[in-house]
């Protein structure tokens, strides 16, 4: 099975097509097809801040749930739209806003299936995705090697929100240990969640977060190609969103 394992999206569907395209997908009846098989895998935080969330979203499950033609699994900004949609009381901030006021102007039977959609894709989902063909293991903030095989509370708070220290910067986002430094693993950890100006290898992990949603470009990882393909952001770039990482 060759992949195409695909950075945070948060929206940004018109660069989610050119992606496809680039990659050498065709488009039918909707949907994005490779002819010689491969298979999108979609790292997470496919919603908030950009401009065509729901659009991402439906696209997603489409080629996920209906398809099956794809493969997803949660980001951190998946998990809070999921409790949302379920009735939870979250707050409408750090993205999350630009989601809801979307799906707020749907019709109230548009609403509906957008919601039962959303559900259906994120209940079926993989906390992290093994991919044994290719040696490799796809999770949206990343997975340390004796995460590997578990489940539980302890995985579910790495994978989609990385290695916090419980602390947190002056602008309220998390302090978050360097885990993929001393990772030591023969399996590819491909993940995002970061942004990054430049894809960044480190070990045998990948960070595929290129901030798209804040002006860069949207990455795709390639196995077994071991390649990077990216296209450019049509959003306004944000410079103090990435991280300088070594």
């Amino acid at each position: 099975m060759k992949i195409d394992v695909i950075g945070d999206v948060h929206g940004c569907f018109e660069e989610l097509k050119h992606l496809f395209m680039v990659l050498g997908y065709k488009e039918k009846d909707n949907i994005f097809i490779h002819p010689d098989g491969r298979i999108p895998v979609f790292v997470g935080d496919i919603t908030d801040r950009g401009p065509a969330s729901i659009a991402v979203l439906q696209l997603v499950y489409t080629m996920v749930v209906k398809n099956k033609i794809a493969k997803y699994v949660p980001g951190n900004h998946c998990n809070k739209l999921y409790r949302f949609f379920l009735g939870n009381k979250v707050q409408l901030k750090h993205g999350l806003e630009t989601t809801v006021a979307e799906f707020e102007a749907r019709n109230g039977k548009e609403q509906t299936e957008i919601k039962k959609q959303f559900k259906i894709l994120y209940e079926q989902a993989p906390l992290y995705l093994e991919i044994k063909e290719q040696n490799a293991v796809v999770a949206h903030a990343g997975i340390k090697e004796d995460l590997i095989g578990q489940t539980g509370k302890r995985v579910q708070t790495f994978v989609l929100y990385g290695d916090i220290t419980g602390e947190s910067h002056s602008d309220g986002r998390p302090i978050r240990r360097d885990w993929a430094k001393s990772y030591q693993g023969n399996k590819w950890i491909i993940y995002g969640h970061t942004p990054v100006l430049e894809p960044r290898i480190k070990n045998k992990t990948i960070n595929i977060d290129t901030g798209c949603v804040f002006g860069n470009k949207l990455t795709a990882f390639r196995l077994p190609e071991e390649e990077t393909v990216s296209v450019p952001s049509l959003q306004e770039f944000v410079e103090e969103k990435f991280r300088n990482l070594d």
